[in-house]
């Protein structure tokens, strides 16, 4: 979260304060004398007394019978009739609830327990209390509903009841209080409507009710509270637009409506109708058009925050804004990727106490100019991240010299980056990465010694990388990567103990991995790939304790690997593909629980590979190119350690007339086995799974059965046309699978299960979704049961990815979306699948039914076609010789399938291309080609055909503008 968000109260919170505290100030407190003491009053207060469990400052030990009741700490009694008045216990850490016997305090005017532990339900008889002016309980543990009926303390002016746990609705019946001023209500649960009575409290000066759960638009009777200064609804559920009677409100000072779901544009004449504005606070909602020139004009402005809307058009002039500290404009569609879009910053320089400067992931082009030294030098953070900027990084940046973070990546910058921007000794984060900088990495780098994140990858640096890096001793994040860099890994650099992640690959260094990298103990990621590397890796490697992924693929090390990482028992990565690495693969990997994907392809390792852990599964383990190992579960197809042994042994004669006698008696069985079978298929129906062959395992019904725990809708995965698709557990939990099982009493169901037969037993192709067996049987009724078994995909189908909101219970809301690398990526499995199906099986097979729902995705997010159920083979032949019909009947799903094949045409190759094409679009617009938006003329096809190319940002699935990262995650994604 961005440092503006942290702080969403930044101004009201000034306002408030200072105007409690006038209020809160205590009248002066008279001590009574016993004959004045009000019992009523005084077993009220005791009565509150036994209901707090917790008292730890002791605040409530001078509540006895030793003193009179107006002399209790934090009691006020008035002059007159030496009733209790102010009960005030502000920040006293008290716990318990509030006892109801409060409300006999009847001439009780300020109630102030702010800041305690204190829960249960706010009791209902403080609305009893008609003289209450000051109703202070914020930043306590209350649950239940804010009590209507306090409404009935008409002379209340201040309330505040934020920070809670309340929830239900805001009572209607506070707009009865014709006397309130100051309605604080945020951070609590509530839910529910701004209710329109609200509009009847014309001396409201604040109302805040941020960081809730509130629903609905924001009512237009609020635009006719002219004495209202503070607007606070930000982090909640609103819709609709802003009332244009509320930009009239012309004593507005902080205005916050930051994460909703708000749309419109903003009026032209903002900035001259709410001249007294100091907090404008607008971000992460749906807000379009352009940023009015007018807002200058609000020359009080301190906070300007618009980022992640959708505004278009350049940054106007912001010279006026004298008191400018904090500006927030990110993810947004601002500029043109021309020069002039960065004239705002030289209006900014009037900004003298700017400090805060956010431009990321916008249309910014053009260059940076001298002018940017001339900024406020309080400036702390300064993020132009993510645009179209080109040209140098300008020398005079070094004024800034109290900058803490700069974010220029993926820009255009060229040439050196500054000496003197290594002089700037407060930097803790420096991305310029994805740039096209040049030259070596400076010395002087030892200068920053608070720096913790240095991202200077995928540049065109050389040279080598400065020793003086060990001098950074706060270093948490480093990445080279994708550069020119060469020379050797400094060993001083292997002594940073503070470092969690080192990307140093791509690059062309040589020499071995310094022994100092044991002193790494925090280090959680190291990626050394695709350099020169040489040697082994060293020992010392094993005192990585907290090592979790490990690169270290195409280079050129060698030797075995050593005992001592059988101590990293946190791995999830490691890929030592493409070196020289020899001996036995150790035993150790087995008992990794963590560990998901291990490669060691194309090395010279030997003997048995391991079956127990990781090495159970073969999507979690590459051995590839290792001709010299053996054994291994049977889907990684290495030859029998025993068999190996033979062949290295001398044929005696002995074994020569043994090994004869054994091969004559298996002929002789095998003949017997084939007039069996001739004679079986005479007397009984042959099954269907007969398509399938000898190869596959042989399951039945029961088996199928008891997989699927009686095929429970726990283990329901999904229904198609033709069935329903069950997760399953075989082998005594060791193997789990998903199971298709057909509904026979739909029309084509069997024809179905026998084209996907047919299609699935011939092709195979690592994008092809794995059939294990087929099941064709009858059920515990008598009835006949087709079923397929397919190894299962964890991550679902691609569908559910696209479209999380819409399939409950299958993404949860705090799952990541898919990036665009991954999407990218799903798309060429999916291409490299049809290309397989079409041009390079057995015979050209037409999938008809490409879409989402059919694409599958294993544990690395990589793309499987399934689904054969309608699939034709090329040329054509009927269901009876085994093969697929013509194309007569259901041939894809709406939105998919090609046009033509709604006139009668025949399947082809063409119309897989089609559903693919839509498939792409769907992938990075994140729109249905059945969308209720695509009607009459429109389609999704058209819909990105009119954006194309000017405006393809405006259709892209808006998740993909929301997924830059600029500090290392604590669990990297690699994607090769």
């Amino acid at each position: 979260m961005d440092l503006l968000e942290s702080c969403p109260l930044f101004l009201l919170t000034s306002i408030v304060l200072a105007v409690l505290l006038q209020l809160g100030s205590g009248i002066p407190h008279v001590a009574g004398s016993e004959h004045g003491r009000n019992e009523t009053d005084r077993l009220g207060l005791l009565a509150f007394k036994a209901e707090i469990t917790s008292d730890p400052f002791g605040s409530l030990n001078s509540w006895n019978q030793s003193l009179h009741f107006c002399q209790w700490t934090g009691v006020t009694c008035g002059r007159r009739h030496q009733r209790v008045i102010v009960l005030n216990l502000d920040d006293r850490k008290l716990a318990g609830p509030i006892s109801p016997h409060v409300g006999n305090l009847s001439f009780l005017r300020k109630l102030k327990l702010g800041n305690n532990s204190l829960s249960h339900e706010i009791p209902q008889e403080i609305g009893r209390l008609k003289r209450l002016q000051i109703l202070l309980l914020h930043q306590n543990s209350f649950t239940g509903e804010i009590p209507a009926n306090i409404s009935g303390c008409l002379d209340l002016t201040a309330i505040n009841f934020s920070r809670n746990s309340l929830g239900g609705k805001i009572p209607v019946e506070l707009g009865s209080l014709s006397k309130l001023k100051y309605l604080l209500i945020d951070t609590n649960n509530l839910t529910g409507s701004v209710p329109p009575t609200l509009g009847n409290l014309s001396s409201l000066i604040i109302f805040v009710a941020e960081i809730n759960n509130i629903s609905g638009s924001i009512p237009d009777v609020l635009g006719g509270l002219t004495n209202l200064e503070g607007l606070g609804l930000g982090q909640n559920r609103l819709v609709g637009t802003i009332p244009l009677s509320i930009f009239n409100l012309s004593s507005l000072r902080s205005f916050n409506m930051i994460w909703n779901q708000l749309q419109g544009s903003l009026p032209s004449s903002l900035g001259n109708t709410l001249p007294n504005l100091e907090e404008f606070s607008i971000g992460r909602n749906l807000f379009t058009g352009c940023i009015p020139d007018s807002l200058s004009n609000a020359s009080k402005l301190v906070r300007l925050e618009m980022g992640s809307n959708k505004f278009t058009g350049k940054i106007p002039s912001l010279e006026k804004l004298y008191d400018l500290l904090q500006l927030s404009l990110p993810n947004n569609y601002l500029g043109v990727g021309e020069a002039g879009d960065l004239d705002f910053l030289s209006s900014l320089t009037n900004a003298t106490y700017l400090s805060y400067m956010d431009v990321r992931t916008n249309n910014l082009g053009g260059m940076l100019t001298e002018s940017i030294g001339n900024l406020s030098s309080y400036l702390s953070e300064l993020l132009l991240a993510d645009n179209k900027i080109s040209g140098i990084i300008p020398p005079s940046m070094r004024k800034l010299v109290n900058l803490q973070r700069i974010l220029l990546f993926s820009n255009q910058f060229t040439g050196n980056i500054p000496i003197d921007l290594w002089n700037l000794q407060k930097l803790n984060i420096v991305s310029i990465r994805d740039n096209r900088l040049f030259g070596n990495i400076p010395s002087s780098l030892e200068n920053l010694t608070l720096l913790y994140a240095l991202y200077l990858d995928e540049n065109n640096f050389h040279g080598s990388i400065p020793p003086s890096l060990g001098k950074c001793h706060r270093l948490e994040s480093l990445s080279f990567g994708i550069n020119n860099l060469s020379g050797t890994i400094p060993q001083e650099l292997a002594t940073l103990s503070s470092l969690l992640f080192m990307n140093l690959s791509q690059n062309q260094l040589s020499g071995s991995v310094p022994l100092e990298v044991g002193n790494l103990k925090n280090l959680e990621a190291l990626d050394l790939s695709e350099n020169m590397l040489s040697g082994q890796i060293p020992s010392t490697l094993g005192s990585c304790v907290k090592l979790t992924f490990l690169y270290m693929e195409g280079n050129l090390f060698w030797g075995s690997l050593p005992s001592s990482l059988r101590d990293l028992r946190g791995f999830e990565v490691i890929d030592l593909s493409r070196n020289r690495f020899s001996g036995k693969i150790p035993d150790y990997f087995e008992g990794f629980v963590f560990l998901r994907k291990l490669n060691l392809s194309f090395n010279d390792f030997e003997g048995a590979v391991p079956e127990r852990g990781l090495f159970k599964v073969a999507t979690g383990v590459s051995m590839e190119g290792n001709d010299k190992l053996c054994g291994g579960i049977p889907e990684l197809q290495l030859h029998s350690c025993n068999s190996e042994g033979l062949r290295r042994n001398r044929f005696t004669f002995s074994l020569k007339v043994i090994v004869a006698t054994i091969v004559g008696l298996l002929g002789l069985i095998l003949v017997l086995f084939f007039l069996y079978l001739y004679w079986f298929k005479k007397t009984k129906k042959a099954s269907s799974f007969r398509v399938f062959g000898n190869s596959f395992m042989k399951l039945s019904y029961q088996s199928l059965l008891k997989a699927t725990d009686g095929f429970s809708q726990d283990n329901l995965l999904g229904i198609g046309g033709f069935g329903s698709v069950y997760k399953g557990i075989l082998d005594q939990g060791d193997r789990v699978v998903a199971v298709k099982v057909l509904n026979l009493q739909f029309r084509g169901a069997s024809k179905s299960f026998i084209a996907e037969c047919n299609a699935l037993k011939s092709i195979r192709h690592r994008n092809l979704v794995k059939v294990l067996t087929a099941c064709s049987s009858v059920d515990c009724n008598g009835n006949d049961f087709k079923a397929l078994v397919y190894e299962f995909m964890v991550n679902g189908s691609l569908e559910k990815w696209l479209h999380p909101n819409e399939n409950e219970n299958e993404v949860s809301e705090d799952s990541r979306s898919l990036s665009f690398l991954e999407r990218l990526n799903i798309a060429i499995d999916v291409a490299c699948a049809l290309d397989y199906l079409h041009h390079y099986g057995p015979e050209p097979i037409v999938h008809c039914d490409l879409k989402p729902g059919n694409i599958l995705l294993d544990d690395e997010l990589t793309g499987h076609v399934g689904d054969f159920g309608i699939a034709r083979f090329l040329p054509t032949v009927t269901y009876e010789s085994g093969n697929q019909s013509s194309s007569i009947g259901v041939k894809g799903s709406i939105g998919y399938a090609a046009p033509e094949y709604g006139m009668g045409s025949e399947v082809s190759t063409s119309g897989d291309v089609y559903s693919y094409g839509i498939l792409l679009l769907e992938m990075f617009t994140g729109k249905r080609p059945t969308d209720h938006m695509f009607s009459d003329s429109l389609n999704l096809h058209n819909f990105a055909k009119m954006a194309f190319s000017e405006q393809v940002a405006s259709i892209a699935d808006s998740t993909l503008f929301q997924q830059k990262k600029i500090i290392y995650s604590s669990r990297p994604y690699k994607t090769h």
